[in-house]
């Protein structure tokens, strides 16, 4: 045998080791299995209801009951210090040399248009056709929200880089406004949402707030109470939240006929995590994104799948046990998220 096929073959076992079924799977591959049976889920909740017995939802730390105009629901609030910084990027600016802005400018004309000297925008405003919607762009350009320019890159999504755009523009708004959420839930629809959780900067610490679903009565409190925290400056930031969190919320406020304004401008991450990952990550899942991004692997969490399954036994045992790693994976979730944003934003304006 030679010594590239050696080599070849010795890649080749290490690869089929992290696969349980090969025949000498190893010891991450087996701890791997372990942790994805549902067996080694129903020892966790078992341990979580021994190690629990006897303490209340008083006893999680940052907790308190708080009054909403539908009631009364559990908040559990945390905060630590986040150095979140958007470096400054001129958005506006590079904005003015994208020509496909403007309506009826594509790719080809575009190019046309470069090749016969208009650079900018601003340029064009001395052009016979396409003059006078680049006046009307640049009257507008520094006056326009992140709404605005939101509404205007969704219309002209040509291509990688101005796919890349949509996020470029996070420089935009203050970081105050960000919401970074994400919700738990009884299952995939019209089903109640068991917690929402929120984490919002201001100054050098990140804030997450929490509303518990003690019991399912309490689902129009805990709605209100995330409700309470958005304004029309907010922009949500979520991990697939644009298909699934923001109208499953939609859809629970709609069945308590409460009729918020949830159409806020949007920063999903996924979309991103997909431009920018897709090709070198085993998926593009949230905890996989905290592992091999940025080194974090979590410890006693609650997959999805078993989240209704926690929360019904902590309803029938009236033990706080298994809705703990449940609060701790979404309180991660969401902090999670405003560490990905800087990351996608950096990798993206360095490129």
């Amino acid at each position: 045998m030679t010594q590239r096929e050696e080599h070849e073959r010795y890649l080749l076992e290490a690869i089929l080791s992290d696969s349980i079924s090969s025949d000498n799977p190893s010891e991450k591959a087996k701890e791997k299995a372990r942790k994805n049976s549902p067996s080694y889920f129903k020892a966790l909740e078992e341990n979580l209801l021994v190690k629990y017995e006897n303490k209340k939802l008083s006893d999680i730390s940052g907790s308190k009951i708080i009054d909403t105009d539908a009631g009364e629901t559990l908040c559990i609030t945390e905060s630590e210090k986040i150095n979140f910084k958007l470096a400054e990027n001129n958005f506006k600016q590079q904005m003015n040399h994208n020509l496909k802005l403007l309506p009826k400018i594509g790719i080809k004309t575009e190019q046309n248009l470069k090749n016969a000297g208009y650079d900018t925008i601003e340029s064009l405003t001395a052009h016979d056709r396409y003059g006078s919607y680049a006046d009307r762009f640049m009257a507008s350009i520094d006056e326009m929200s992140f709404r605005d320019v939101l509404r205007l890159l969704n219309k002209n999504k040509y291509g990688k880089k101005c796919r890349d755009n949509l996020i470029k523009y996070a420089s935009i708004p203050d970081a105050e406004n960000f919401k970074f959420m994400d919700i738990e839930t009884l299952g995939l629809s019209n089903v109640p949402v068991i917690l929402i959780g929120v984490a919002e900067i201001k100054n050098n610490k990140i804030t997450s707030s929490q509303y518990f679903l003690r019991d399912i009565y309490e689902e129009p409190a805990v709605l209100e109470a995330y409700l309470s925290h958005l304004d029309d400056d907010s922009i949500h930031v979520t991990f697939n939240g644009s298909m699934f969190d923001v109208p499953f919320i939609k859809n629970r406020c709609s069945y308590y006929r409460m009729n918020p304004q949830l159409d806020l401008p949007h920063l999903d991450l996924l979309y991103f995590a997909r431009n920018l990952w897709k090709n070198t990550l085993p998926n593009c899942q949230l905890q996989t994104i905290e592992k091999e991004i940025f080194g974090i692997e979590r410890k006693d969490d609650v997959p999805g799948q078993y989240i209704p399954g926690y929360y019904q036994t902590y309803l029938t045992e009236r033990n706080i046990g298994p809705i703990v790693p449940i609060i701790e994976h979404n309180r991660q979730d969401i902090v999670s998220l405003a560490s990905f944003l800087m990351k996608m934003y950096d990798i993206v304006n360095e490129s």
